[in-house]
């Protein structure tokens, strides 16, 4: 009973934080906006990558993970929070319901400090993070068809409900390694 009572709260919470999301904003973002009129996240040290959804301009971000002394901690290498633009630009972490279902990651290591990173809402696309020859980490990515740093996810949502959202597309943005040139590819889940 207490195990359902305690998941009945976190249901709630999650409700609250979603709806209050769809709430107006002092700068509206149109639900067909452009994914590049979206506000990008700054002064994040050790930003990986972000992700963008309809109907607002709420940020999910992820951002590698460190101790005091800046090493990667390796039970937990990537943290994922909010920049609530809706509210001032507030930074809150991700509720339970959150990480365990719409925005959080699992990862997997796969030797020399990298890992395989996977989003628990769409798992058929592996990232994998990893450090570049400068040894800074990044997010690595396939975007059509070309290994890129991955900089930014956007997800245009119409309609649907807070447990099955209609997903329209998944547009992947990233730097092609080999060329540094921006790739973007959309993806239609099916």
């Amino acid at each position: 009973m207490k195990y359902v009572l305690s998941m009945l709260m976190a249901l709630c919470l999650t409700l609250v934080s979603y709806s209050g999301s769809y709430s107006a904003e002092k700068k509206p973002v149109n639900a067909a906006a452009d994914p590049d009129d979206f506000p990008v996240p700054k002064n994040i040290p050790g930003l990986l990558f972000y992700i963008q959804r309809d109907p607002n301009a709420n940020t999910i971000c992820y951002q590698l993970n460190v101790d005091d002394q800046g090493r990667l901690k390796e039970k937990d290498p990537v943290h994922t929070f909010w920049i609530r633009y809706t509210d001032g630009g507030e930074r809150r972490d991700l509720n339970y319901l959150q990480r365990k279902f719409a925005y959080g990651i699992n990862f997997k290591p796969t030797g020399n400090a990298a890992y395989e990173l996977r989003s628990v809402a769409y798992s058929k696309l592996p990232l994998y993070l990893r450090r570049d020859s400068k040894n800074e980490y990044h997010v690595y990515a396939n975007i059509d068809k070309k290994e890129c740093v991955l900089t930014r996810v956007f997800i245009r949502i119409d309609g649907g409900t807070f447990w099955s959202p209609n997903v329209l597309y998944i547009e992947l943005k990233g730097t092609d390694t080999a060329t540094g040139k921006t790739v973007v590819q959309r993806i239609k889940p099916s």
